[in-house]
């Protein structure tokens, strides 16, 4: 027998932006995220003279033509890198995005649905990230991970910057779900495995709400996507986010 489906889907999230159609955390992959109504997970870094770019990786070698250590560079010389030709001559001339250019593009075209997870790669990001996400009046629909999930001190940073400012905490595995949900510090409960229906009743009833992410669902996973809707969770980050939501679909097909 089907498990019948929320009354709305998850929100699909795009990690590091759509990675299979565009040169992850560019422009391009954030633009083409709005225009399919994907959500986006981009990394947060710092440049040699203090600036906040979206770059996975501590280095530059593997999604640019450049080479050497991210904190060796100046974001005037990071932007004379190509961040799109390696993936495909097509996307040649994307650069590496400073931060505040992924928030005035949302704030440009008005993506106030758009759901973006500001992973921190590094520390002492928070005050910055934040201040940024409230010029672009983007900050209500941020939520902050990567050294957040784990680290209270960084959550705790980050509300004291502004006490809206949304972040998730890690919950491994389903006996860890009490202490997500009594953390005051986070509003998303950030989970490695998919929780049971009951289980997410009891996070939105903590006022929180439930982001699956990790290997069960980041892959091709339509098994484990079909049980994380049937679960009701509200966020799903995985590399194929427009695959998913086709198998979501009534028919079944792309």
């Amino acid at each position: 027998m089907s498990v019948p489906a929320p009354a709305a889907d998850p929100v699909l999230v795009g990690h590091r932006g759509l990675p299979t159609h565009a040169p992850e955390e560019t422009l391009a992959g954030f633009n083409a995220c709005v225009d399919l109504r994907v959500g986006i997970e981009l990394d947060v870094r710092r440049t040699r003279d203090g600036q906040l770019v979206c770059l996975h990786d501590p280095t530059v070698d593997r999604t640019t033509d450049g080479k050497g250590k991210l904190a060796d560079l100046s974001l005037r010389e990071l932007r004379r890198l190509d961040a799109g030709r390696r993936f495909d001559p097509a996307f040649a001339g994307e650069r590496v995005p400073a931060l505040e250019e992924l928030f005035s593009l949302l704030k440009e075209r008005k993506a106030t649905s758009t759901l973006v997870a500001v992973d921190l790669k590094e520390p002492d990001c928070e005050a910055d990230a934040v201040k940024l996400a409230e010029k672009a009046g983007v900050l209500k629909q941020v939520v902050f991970i990567g050294l957040a999930i784990e680290n209270v001190k960084v959550r705790e940073k980050l509300k004291e910057a502004n006490p809206a400012a949304a972040c998730a905490a890690l919950c491994p595995a389903a006996d860890g779900l009490g202490d997500a949900l009594a953390d005051t510090t986070a509003d998303w409960v950030y989970v490695r495995f998919i929780p049971t229906a009951d289980e997410v009743k009891k996070v939105h009833a903590a006022g929180k709400r439930v982001f699956l992410v990790g290997p069960l669902v980041m892959g091709k996973e339509p098994g484990n996507w079909a049980k994380a809707r049937a679960a009701g969770v509200d966020a799903v980050l995985t590399d194929f986010p427009l695959e998913c939501r086709a198998g979501w679909r009534p028919d079944g097909k792309k």
